[in-house]
């Protein structure tokens, strides 16, 4: 079971950003690989922290995370749902190491010169869903166009910064002269640029290529989610480079006759005045196929009737919500002369006058029972 990214970095829920970071830092630097070679269990703590701190210094990650916990980014390695690895830990988070490794840099795993990996620009797209694939999980195929590095394109040593991906400035302060490391603008701290590039790839040796990228989607994910497939975005140039990530929005698709409202899904059944007067067996939708409902005679319009665990499954694992159906008696709103004739001797038919019972209870008594 995975472990809580609060406790993992010692914090509350309601820790600051500023708090949040230095908390990270703090872990990092004690399990920081060039501290412990070696031991592999500092190398695993040194991984949970960074993944910790990758959902919880992210705004819309720690909101997802705090109301559906890891399953939020579970389903295939998306976000927080894998460990991450040496290089997008690297990559991503090692500024915040300030000068704890060695002169303004970072020396990255297992020791170097300052040099980082540059990672690849995210790629984003939308996912449209069915109810249907939403309540019982889905494996989707598609085509993406990423920027892959072309076939035969090599790099050469950057003499701007000499490989180190960094160029130091000297700027005089009040205090005195003092000295800042800052990005290589011309190899963009890579350590390298572009040597030879085959025919048909761009400035940098890419090429625009189509790929296809299967996404495991969990069930229950809920419109606006958003999931991650790492290494599947845009490669970067350079032959330590690693690629970004692909970015998968969830749309939900409106379903014909379900509504959902968080993991309970309703349904609007409507009878006719001899169905509701008689009883009537009916078939309805739900998102795992028909199933048949008995209706008892003398049903009244607005019964709610709770189909348990036929609704859209938690993403966090705690189980099905219901379906809800609503009887509605449908009112003919018009009748021919033999119908009329009926209906104006049942008006004056004891059986046909109004009688709630205190069991039957109100719109608003039904409306409050839904919500609690």
């Amino acid at each position: 079971m995975k472990k809580d990214f609060y406790e993992i970095l010692g914090i509350s829920k309601s820790a600051t950003p500023e708090e949040i970071k230095k908390a990270y830092r703090k872990k990092a630097i004690e399990f920081h690989p060039d501290k412990n070679p070696g031991n592999k269990e500092a190398e695993e703590k040194f991984k949970e922290a960074a993944e910790a701190y990758e959902v919880l210094s992210d705004a819309n990650k720690k909101a997802k995370y705090d109301q559906y916990g890891h399953q939020a980014f579970d389903g295939g390695g998306y976000g927080g749902g894998q460990h991450m690895n040496m290089d997008d830990i690297f990559s991503q988070f090692g500024d915040i190491f300030g000068s704890a490794f060695g002169g303004g840099g970072f020396s990255g795993f297992g020791g170097g010169g300052g040099q980082r990996r540059v990672k690849g620009s995210n790629l984003r797209i939308k996912v449209k869903l069915t109810l249907e694939e939403i309540a019982n999980g889905v494996e989707k195929k598609v085509k993406v166009k990423r920027k892959v590095q072309a076939k035969g394109v090599t790099y050469r040593t950057c003499p701007t910064c000499n490989g180190s991906g960094q160029i130091m400035k000297i700027a005089n302060t009040i205090l005195g002269r003092m000295q800042t490391a800052a990005t290589c603008h011309i190899c963009s701290g890579s350590g390298q640029i572009l040597d030879q590039k085959p025919a048909g790839a761009d400035a940098q040796g890419m090429l625009l290529e189509d790929d296809t990228v299967s996404i495991k989607i969990p069930a229950g994910v809920v419109d606006g989610m958003q999931l991650k497939v790492a290494n599947k975005g845009n490669e970067a140039p350079g032959s330590n480079s690693i690629p970004g990530d692909l970015i998968v929005a969830i749309e939900e698709i409106e379903h014909e006759f379900l509504k959902r409202e968080g993991e309970n899904l309703h349904y609007d059944l409507y009878i006719s005045f001899p169905e509701a007067a008689l009883g009537v067996s009916k078939e309805i939708d739900t998102v795992s196929g028909k199933v048949r409902i008995k209706l008892e005679e003398g049903i009244q319009s607005g019964k709610i009737l709770r189909l348990k665990g036929k609704g859209i499954p938690s993403i966090n694992s705690y189980g099905n919500g219901d379906l809800l159906v609503h009887v509605n008696v449908w009112t003919p709103k018009t009748l021919n002369k033999e119908q009329k004739q009926f209906f104006e001797k049942m008006l004056t038919d004891e059986n046909f006058i109004p009688k709630p019972e205190k069991s039957d209870k109100s719109f608003f008594e039904k409306v409050k029972d839904m919500f609690s």
